[in-house]
């Protein structure tokens, strides 16, 4: 994320979430119903301090993630504060991610293969920046810790009122990678235990015994929406693609499909999770 709103902004007089964040701050605070409000005031009410709130309506640093919500609170703004959070941390995404991001946020049901590594909307934090780490070696702790911000704010769709259903196939080799050190994989594993008692997931491994299957060249993500058809999101090491066109949806999803009765059971899948869990 730009550190100031004329970075972020890219073309004079494009639409900036960032800028629009500030200026609604302002504004609310100014327009306040009972009274104006100054910025020590607001800090108060919303458990940060008077620095925090001169810094995000001038646009500096990265907006802390609690603050979005809050703000929403005190000024009743139905979560436009929470909305163009997410836009801000869209921007940090390229193009096609930003795109699944959106879909991610209106599905009803998403459905994911990942062989690789643990899918972004289940890592911790302590998994995300050990990627992040050895993605980019030259980035700043700075820099990081606002990757792994932007990764676990994703996660929100998972955690609301009526999250979507939520299918998804790892390969073995992901639970068995040593991602970050013995520490940060168990606190990994124990958390895909978590997840996959959420009665709107299905956590599934597929064994490196399986055979070939037709989605071994890479990650796919299956999203459903619910006024419209479902696309497919694919991913390489530094690309990604949404595939919209029927015939080629159908023939992927029916791969999942295979894949999904290829891999372990829920009960047998938790299993060998703990088993490495217990063993790291």
């Amino acid at each position: 994320m730009s550190s100031n709103g004329d970075e972020a902004g890219g073309a004079e007089g494009a639409y900036d979430p960032r800028r629009q964040f500030a200026e609604e701050c302002r504004s609310a605070r100014e327009l306040h119903p009972e009274a104006p409000l100054n910025q020590t005031q607001l800090a108060k009410m919303v458990r940060t301090s008077k620095s925090t709130i001169s810094r995000v309506e001038t646009c500096v640093g990265p907006i802390p993630p609690d603050l979005p919500a809050r703000l929403d609170q005190v000024f009743s703004t139905d979560g436009l504060f929470k909305r163009l959070y997410e836009e801000i941390t869209a921007q940090s995404f390229s193009k096609h991610s930003r795109r699944r991001m959106k879909l991610e946020l209106r599905a009803i049901a998403i459905a994911e293969w990942s062989p690789t590594v643990v899918p972004g909307l289940l890592q911790t934090p302590a998994y995300a920046h050990a990627l992040f780490r050895e993605g980019d070696p030259r980035a700043t702790d700075e820099e990081l810790a606002t990757k792994v911000r932007h990764r676990m704010a994703r996660q929100d769709v998972l955690k609301g009122s009526s999250p979507p259903d939520f299918s998804v196939i790892i390969c073995e080799s992901v639970i068995r990678r040593n991602v970050g050190g013995p520490v940060v994989m168990r606190e990994q594993l124990a958390a895909l235990l978590t997840h996959g008692t959420r009665p709107t997931t299905v956590l599934q491994v597929l064994p490196l015994s399986a055979g070939t299957h037709g989605l071994m060249d890479g990650s796919m993500t299956l999203l459903t929406t619910a006024d419209g058809q479902p696309v497919i999101y694919t991913e390489g090491i530094r690309s990604g693609a949404i595939i919209e066109e029927p015939s080629a949806v159908r023939n992927l999803s029916r791969s999942y499909d295979v894949l999904t009765a290829s891999a372990l059971s829920r009960d047998a899948s938790a299993r060998m999770i703990q088993q490495l869990m217990e063993a790291s």
